[in-house]
């Protein structure tokens, strides 16, 4: 095999996982290419000119900050319950036998597998039969999203607990640890990775959720809603400001936490 022949050997797959990245990546050099756009028609999606003006007036566009404000605040809040439900969940899945737990785990990955319009209607209904109808807006969203992302931090938290060996947790009681020690000094630092990395994913698909948000929302608009209803008369250039902001907060936390965990490995190895 010649030089050339084994060098793309080599690099044949990291060539491809490059390419692949990259076309992922795409849409977001488009968001933030068209943050920096001098738009000269508002039914004009084209990049007409550079300016700076979109990012020292991000919320020039009536409404827009307020409902990024909306989102940010229902995604925290569905995150720190979803999260806390979640590892209460989780942990109970894991670590103990009862009565119905095979169906509990069914019922977990059922809102993952079924379409979002089921769910979304589903509790549309449910807040209509209840005598709320005329109060949808922030606890409906509020709740809604709860639901929506408790599924997924539990799966994401058990696979932690699944992973976790349970040698370290005797051994700490071998030294004498008790169980309120245990869990702190030992099981808890051991799954935290797993609980942030689902209360990161809940943030997310909060912040991101559509279909279940437009259907129990009344009269509230969140982010996506205004996208929606904004590309209906011309998408205004600051919602690619909005975008390029949050795509590097999270690309900031995923480095942020790529730098904590390497720098607990290099103390753990010394």
């Amino acid at each position: 095999m010649t030089r050339l022949g084994r060098w793309l050997g080599d690099h044949l797959v990291l060539g491809v996982g490059v390419l692949v990245l990259l076309y992922l990546l795409t849409p977001v050099f488009v968001v933030i290419l068209m943050s920096f756009n001098d738009q000269a028609s508002r039914i004009s999606y084209q990049f007409d000119g550079f300016t700076l003006d979109n990012w020292r007036a991000p919320c020039e566009p009536n409404g827009l900050c307020d409902s990024v404000s909306l989102s940010i605040r229902i995604a925290l809040l569905a995150t720190l319950v979803a999260t806390a439900l979640a590892t209460l969940m989780a942990f109970a899945l894991a670590r103990h036998r009862f009565r119905g737990r095979s169906g509990v785990n069914v019922l977990t990955f059922l809102p993952m597998a079924s379409p979002e319009i089921v769910m979304g209607s589903s509790l549309l209904a449910l807040f209509v039969t209840t005598g709320f109808a005329g109060s949808l807006g922030f606890w409906t969203i509020l709740i809604a999203h709860i639901l929506f992302c408790l599924s997924f931090a539990v799966v994401t938290i058990k696979a932690r607990l699944a992973g976790l060996d349970p040698r370290l947790e005797q051994a700490a009681m071998d030294l004498y640890a008790n169980e309120v020690q245990t869990f702190r000094k030992v099981t808890f630092p051991l799954v935290f990775p797993g609980i942030l990395a689902a209360a990161l994913l809940s943030f997310s698909l909060s912040f991101d959720d559509f279909i279940i948000t437009n259907l129990n929302a009344g009269q509230r608009v969140t982010f996506p809603m205004y996208v929606w209803g904004a590309a209906q008369r011309g998408v205004p250039p600051q919602i690619n400001v909005i975008g390029t902001v949050m795509f590097f907060a999270a690309l900031a936390l995923v480095v942020l936490g790529e730098l904590n965990s390497r720098r607990r490995s290099r103390v753990a190895a010394g």
